[in-house]
């Protein structure tokens, strides 16, 4: 197995957003598969900011994709929680409003920046540019 792919024939996916349709639009603009190099993507979706925390506590995250226009608690205020908390934190994608607001992403920690409306080609670059980052930098295991 290459140095790029993890050890399982998976990479998993966090998609947070409150809203069911903009979770529907990311997870289909990513489809299965983001880039040839990289393994099939297995999506975890959540809807609540708790859900996200949970599921980023249990661990098995790749990378995560947050929704900065998500009620009650935005992407960027998640991502800049998970990275403060979490030993080697994956790395985070955050769509925001409008292209402007990417300087926020500053403050919230997030690794790669899209907006809204998702681009079909540009969120799936993005999330596979994550994915290599993370799995680049994974240790190896003896």
């Amino acid at each position: 197995m290459s140095a790029q792919q993890p050890s399982e024939a998976e990479a998993t996916v966090l998609v947070y957003s409150d809203d069911r349709t903009t979770r529907d639009q990311i997870r289909l603009a990513m489809g299965t598969t983001v880039a040839a190099d990289l393994p099939k993507v297995r999506v975890v979706e959540c809807a609540t900011p708790r859900a996200v925390i949970q599921a980023m506590d249990a661990g098995g995250i790749d990378t995560a994709v947050l929704d900065g226009e998500a009620v009650p608690a935005g992407g960027m205020g998640i991502c800049r929680q998970v990275k403060d908390e979490i030993v080697n934190c994956p790395p985070i994608l955050v769509v925001v409003g409008r292209l402007d607001d990417a300087w926020l992403a500053t403050w919230s920690r997030a690794d790669a920046v899209v907006a809204h409306p998702i681009d079909p080609v540009a969120l799936p670059d993005a999330v596979a540019g994550l994915l290599r980052q993370r799995f680049d930098a994974t240790p190896a295991r003896v």
